[in-house]
């Protein structure tokens, strides 16, 4: 019998997971060196790199917040398609494919709009001061004006990994981190732009990867082909109530690097500005760490949604297991690492001594909890695949809305200082991810590794 592309239910489980895991986990890491090359680039330039730097993080939250809408139609929408795919009704998954490109293109315009325009008051909320605006302005609305390209490239590229094509999905990143690599120093440099430059590189890479994606779903070797621009109403509501998990997982995170940022700058005192350029390197090496638990989700999810449509409901258990335990054995190496030997990674960034210091120093409290996340990954990619979108957003918003927000705030009033704001992210870890996994586990895990049966929403 023919296996037909994109087939997760047949092999063997982590085969499956790692084959679609490891070139999506190759792609985030050439997205994430070519945000370094931006960065690298950005702070070290001859003059004013580091009020440079740090403009581009009073930035993030707004960077976010757009990625915040991909997740919000790719995360349901690659879901919901990749279960349907599981059941054999491909036309469905292509209904829903459709509805989520064309939200896409209509929530792109509005947000590019409404945020060109409201920028210098936005960004001065989020931290900006008359040192690092001219910067953070510059940057934004050159990058803004290429929402819908970037939305495209980060909302659609999930549907071609979840059809079995990771080397092609792996290309997107390439194509654009490639271009944006050359395009940088000939803009930021060459051509005198600076920081401006370096947005003008992300807008026109974004593109090009929005080609791209848009070239291989019309062709006739996609499983799943976009054939028109429509809302099927039906299929929308379902899309969104699963995609909330990660819209509202970037949304919180958005809110709460606005609220990272005010209180490094009403705590910080004269070393405000430092600060928030260390909460912005402690990001950046985020990026880089998260990489390789990234792609072993995005697969395991993929593999999960597939065999879940299918009833293979004890291959869904493997994949469980597979990502929890890859994921712990990874975030134990990032966390040792930060706590013993964190030089090296920082100082690609900068060679601003005094900043290197002070990002090393917050950084050993951020990730003082880091192999917790394993739980927090483990628990929330099994509610997403299993269709399961009320705990994915409770469990989604508990660590952000419910703890993160409120001990950013409170903790540098209890005695912390500006330290407080770091302990917010290490107390959040601890509780907000055991209670995910836990509540996995009861209510799914366990009963699938008991009988394999389906478990009930």
């Amino acid at each position: 019998m023919t296996v037909r592309k994109g087939d997760f239910s047949q092999g063997k489980v982590s085969r499956n997971i790692l084959r679609l895991g490891l070139p999506m986990m190759l792609a985030e890491l050439v997205h994430v060196l070519y945000n370094i090359v931006d960065r690298m680039y950005i702070g070290h330039m001859p003059e004013g790199g580091t009020a440079a730097l740090t403009g581009l993080g009073v930035c993030f939250p707004l960077i976010t917040l757009i990625s915040a809408f991909a997740n919000l139609f790719s995360t349901g929408g690659a879901t919901l398609a990749t279960i349907a795919r599981g059941e054999n009704d491909d036309s469905q998954a292509e209904r829903i494919m459709g509805t989520s490109f064309t939200m896409l293109l209509i929530i792109g315009a509005f947000l590019m709009t409404v945020m060109y325009l409201s920028a210098p008051a936005v960004l001065r909320l989020l931290g900006g001061d008359d040192v690092t605006m001219p910067a953070a302005l510059g940057y934004f609305r050159i990058y803004v004006l290429g929402t819908v390209p970037v939305l495209i490239s980060l909302g659609m590229n999930p549907f071609i990994n979840a059809q079995g094509f990771p080397r092609i999905g792996m290309m997107t990143v390439i194509i654009g981190a490639a271009l944006n690599i050359v395009l940088d120093p000939l803009l930021i440099y060459n051509c005198g732009m600076g920081i401006r430059g370096a947005a003008l590189a992300t807008v026109i890479s974004q593109t090009a990867s929005a080609l791209w994606v848009l070239v291989f779903l019309r062709s006739r070797r996609a499983v799943l082909r976009l054939t028109r621009i429509a809302v099927d109403r039906k299929q929308l509501k379902g899309i969104v109530k699963l995609g909330l998990t990660g819209f509202t997982f970037r949304v919180t995170n958005s809110l709460t690097q606005a609220i990272v940022n005010i209180m490094l700058k009403a705590w910080g005192g004269a070393l405000s500005t430092l600060y928030v350029g260390a909460m912005s390197l402690i990001n950046s090496v985020r990026e880089i760490v998260s990489l390789p638990n990234g792609g072993i989700v995005a697969g395991g999810q993929s593999v999960m949604s597939y065999n879940y449509g299918a009833k293979e409901y004890r291959r869904v258990s493997e994949s469980i297991r597979f990502i929890f335990l890859s994921g712990l054995a990874v975030n134990i190496a990032v966390w040792a690492m930060i706590m013993f030997v964190p030089h090296p990674l920082i100082s690609v960034f900068t060679t601003d001594n005094q900043l290197i210091e002070k990002t090393v120093e917050c950084a050993r409290i951020y990730f003082g909890a880091f192999p917790f996340m394993a739980l927090q990954q483990a628990g929330q990619s099994t509610f997403v695949s299993l269709n399961r979108p009320a705990h994915a957003l409770v469990f989604s918003m508990l660590r952000k809305v419910i703890l993160v927000a409120p001990l950013t705030l409170l903790l540098p009033g209890l005695g912390l200082g500006v330290h407080g704001v770091f302990w917010a992210e290490l107390i959040s870890q601890v509780t907000g991810a055991s209670a995910c996994f836990i509540t996995m586990y009861l209510l799914i895990w366990r009963k699938m590794k008991a009988s394999g049966d389906p478990v009930t929403n």
